[in-house]
């Protein structure tokens, strides 16, 4: 429980430090901002055309009597909206991030900074540590998919699939949001995906105090977008513990302290 707390609480810090930094926050704002505008497209035009293209995808209801065409093809684009729903929470994250990765690499060095005096760099060009995180996340997307199909299954068993099942998608999410966002800082130590995954499972209730309740506020769009500067900036603190460095304050202005990077 206390690993739990402690998660929460490096959420907490990466907040406070955007708060106190309001260009690195501003900056922060924008890659969230460009991936909400993408997905409400995305979801209004599901919104508009599901339906159609439910129709067009089961001529074989056609002639089916009534009610029976409607209700199943109603019952399918339901089904498609929630998927989609689905699939834009899994993906929310490792979207801002790719989109904002170099937003997100200044931010998190600049905490590496405010902490230590000293951001590591992996030495690679952009466009090569680009087509790692994408390569990562589509790695990260195709498991989280995998378990929410998994539990998607689940919550149709009565009781349990409306109880329990939520939370384990919770905790599973969250798990999944802690490893895009620590993947910004430990990319830049060299930290490959399988290291990461082992790092994070060697330390399940810090990384569910972290992510879980990141995926309950990430539900809500809006929220998402302005909590993911803080979420970044908290993971870069979260990874220095992972990796056994300093987490304890330094200078409280990044920019002056970027003299002590190598």
């Amino acid at each position: 429980m206390r690993d739990l707390g402690r998660g929460f609480g490096y959420l907490m810090k990466g907040q406070r430090w955007v708060a106190q930094h309001g260009k690195q926050y501003g900056v922060g704002l924008l890659p969230g901002l460009i991936t909400l505008l993408l997905y409400a497209g995305a979801l209004v035009a599901l919104a508009l055309w599901g339906a159609d293209f439910v129709d067009w995808a089961t001529p074989f209801a056609d002639d089916w009597s009534s009610p029976w065409a409607g209700l199943f093809r109603g019952f399918l684009t339901a089904l498609l909206f929630a998927l989609a729903l689905l699939l834009s929470v899994l993906t929310f994250t490792a979207v801002t991030l790719l989109i904002g990765q170099p937003f997100y690499e200044s931010l998190s060095e600049k905490v590496d900074i405010s902490v230590s005096g000293y951001a590591p760099e992996s030495g690679l060009p952009l466009w090569r540590e680009l087509l790692i995180s994408a390569r990562d996340s589509l790695r990260i997307l195709v498991r989280a998919l995998v378990w929410g199909v998994l539990l998607f299954a689940l919550g149709f068993i009565p009781v349990v699939g409306q109880t329990v099942v939520p939370v384990i998608g919770f905790c599973v999410t969250g798990f999944f949001l802690v490893e895009e966002l620590t993947a910004v800082a430990l990319q830049r130590r060299g930290v490959e995906l399988r290291e990461r995954l082992a790092l994070l499972r060697g330390h399940k209730q810090l990384a569910w105090g972290f992510g879980t309740p990141l995926a309950v506020a990430f539900l809500v769009p809006f929220v998402a977008v302005f909590l993911m500067p803080g979420a970044v900036a908290g993971a870069t603190l979260m990874a220095r513990e992972l990796m056994g460095e300093d987490t304890a304050a330094g200078s409280d202005d990044p920019d002056d302290a970027t003299a002590g990077r190598s």
